[in-house]
């Protein structure tokens, strides 16, 4: 490692970048300079000393370390052809210090950043009798969680949100009727990782649409190409993804593409969506270096846009980054706000994460649920097609907007309750009628499932100490589901109301229920959920093997396997 790390830090002082962090940061004194075994001086006289090389001011001046996974020989090729002394590449130092940072640093260098969630409790009836949320069709949760898995790292528990687990697969729901964007199924039976406990299943179906009538599209694909994107998980499956997607569009579509690293640009400018060879070329082209002005580069994408915007069309960005911006806003509230004023021109928003390593999930899930779109994390290339091709209709045309959902427990028959996952979808009860409050999306074909854990009641009311219940009102009813939608393009919300009858509890579960619990309970036992009762990854399996016969995509089989190997890291 030395010898290698030696040879690096003998370039990087020929480019001056380490020069300016010996000025920086004081040469001839320490600076905590991390070696495999010692710590040493970071520079004698203008010169690095011989031994490993790897320091806080090289972080600060060209955030960057050298790393034992590319040999000393396949690191000379890499300067040679990205400009090494005496090769006139013309690139900034810079931008090939930030390039190298990701290309070389430590495997253990992480700086993945995800939201904090504070996991749902039981509410009593007799206190808080509806419960509200918005519906969330993003899937990215389950993508990075398969990605951290086959890794065999840990998993954050804050990067396990059981709803997005839930919502990766399909369930076989009954297709809406005629004039209505969605149907509604509910299911009422026992809860499997609590005996006295009932879990209820609310599904939402979206309707299908034949793609060939399917309106036309005005994509911009935004992509992050500074040098966080360097590695074969980022900027190289970026361009793989996007190219499937423009196999798959026709000359009624408008295509678009803004780069941004250290500054934005615009690569394309509406071309026809016939224009295949035209677009894939722009995208293999491209390539990774620099810093990451994020904010410049949405502000370009969205007045490319709004040049090219199609009345009555799927006007929509698609930005793919890792969401590691460090020029201009780069905060999450920063970001929110600024989609939230861009999406005012009818222009949809959609997020393609990436990565290993630094990404942030929390300002890429922030500006998706804030753009009118949905956040997916691509962990390979068969992820891509699935979320770009087979799921065209659902990730990238929406048929309701706004969608909330509204539940209204009766105090005769349930006690308490909680929702399983959503806990960053809540709303305020009166947040159900606003419709000036932003809620989710719901795409073409989507299918979106919530999961509550009932306590019973006794029947008859519930008998407090100090309380003594209202005269039941005589209604057979368990709950009521209302939900609230907007159109695509409109501003006023629509409701729908769905009352379930209490005798509806089955003691047999059907395919859709005990799929659903089984990758609920896999998210519980994930974060070591203190709701989890008696789940396990055991207990994971012997649910959901029988419903992997309703399996059309083999993604319930993936899942299966993805639980073994949870099994095999020693999670229980």
């Amino acid at each position: 490692m030395k010898k290698k790390v030696q040879k690096l830090s003998g370039w990087l002082l020929g480019t001056g970048i380490l020069a300016v962090a010996g000025l920086m940061n004081g040469c001839g004194a320490s600076s905590g300079m991390a070696t495999e075994t010692t710590t040493d001086t970071v520079c004698t006289s203008g010169n690095a000393d011989a031994g490993g090389y790897e320091t806080e001011a090289a972080y600060e001046a060209g955030d960057m370390a050298a790393s034992e996974t590319m040999a000393a020989g396949d690191m000379e090729n890499e300067w040679n052809v990205a400009g090494a002394p005496g090769n006139d590449a013309g690139k900034s130092s810079a931008a090939m210090a930030d390039k190298y940072r990701q290309a070389y640093e430590p495997e253990n260098f992480n700086t993945e950043e995800y939201s904090y969630i504070s996991e749902n409790g039981y509410k009593s009836v007799m206190e808080d009798p509806l419960s509200t949320f918005s519906v969330d069709v993003d899937t990215a949760s389950y993508g990075n969680i398969r990605r951290m898995i086959r890794a065999g790292g840990s998993i954050p528990a804050d990067a396990v949100r059981i709803e997005e687990l839930i919502n990766y697969f399909d369930y076989d729901y009954p297709q809406p009727k005629d004039g209505e964007p969605f149907a509604v199924t509910t299911e009422y039976g026992d809860c499997p990782w609590n005996e006295e406990h009932r879990l209820l299943m609310i599904g939402l179906q979206a309707k299908d649409i034949d793609f060939e009538d399917r309106p036309a599209s005005n994509f911009v694909f935004l992509l992050d190409v500074s040098g966080s994107m360097y590695a074969d998980d980022k900027l190289p499956l970026v361009q793989k993804a996007f190219a499937m997607l423009a196999e798959n569009l026709t000359a009624n579509d408008r295509v678009s593409i803004v780069t941004y690293a250290g500054y934005e640009s615009v690569v394309l400018d509406g071309v026809s969506g016939s224009e295949k060879a035209k677009i894939v070329a722009a995208l293999e082209d491209l390539e990774a270096g620099g810093s990451t002005a994020g904010e410049a580069g949405i502000q370009k994408a969205y007045a490319l846009a709004e040049k090219n915007f199609i009345p009555g069309g799927n006007n929509r960005v698609i930005l793919a980054t890792d969401g590691d911006l460090n020029v201009g806003i780069s905060s999450e509230s920063g970001l929110t706000r600024l989609i939230k004023e861009k999406k005012k021109s009818g222009v949809h928003l959609s997020v393609l994460g990436v990565g290993t390593g630094n990404i942030k999930d929390n300002k890429m899930e922030a500006m998706a649920d804030n753009g009118d779109g949905n956040y997916n994390y691509l962990d390979s290339l068969y992820e891509a097609k699935k979320v770009l091709v087979d799921e065209m209709g659902g990730t990238l045309i929406t048929v309701a907007k706004d969608v909330k959902i509204q539940v209204e427990f009766n105090p005769q028959y349930v006690s308490s309750y909680r929702l399983v996952g959503y806990e960053n979808r809540l709303l305020r009860n009166e947040d159900f009628h606003n419709d000036k409050v932003d809620a989710g999306e719901i795409g073409a074909g989507h299918t979106v499932t919530a999961l509550y854990e009932i306590i019973p009641g006794k029947g008859g009311g519930q008998t407090l100490k100090y309380q003594q219940a209202g005269e039941p009102v005589g209604s057979t009813e368990l709950l009521t589901v209302s939900l609230r939608y907007k159109a695509p393009n409109g501003d006023t919300s629509k409701l729908m109301e769905h009352p379930v009858e209490a005798d509806s509890y089955h003691q047999e579960m059907s395919d859709n229920l005990q799929f659903a619990s089984a990758v609920a309970e896999f998210g519980m036992v994930l974060r070591d959920s203190e709701n989890k009762g008696k789940a396990s990854l055991e207990h994971v399996m012997e649910l959901a093997e029988p419903c992997v016969k309703a399996d059309s995509d083999g993604y319930r089989k993936e899942f299966l396997q993805l639980v073994q190997q949870a099994e095999e890291l020693g999670i229980r």
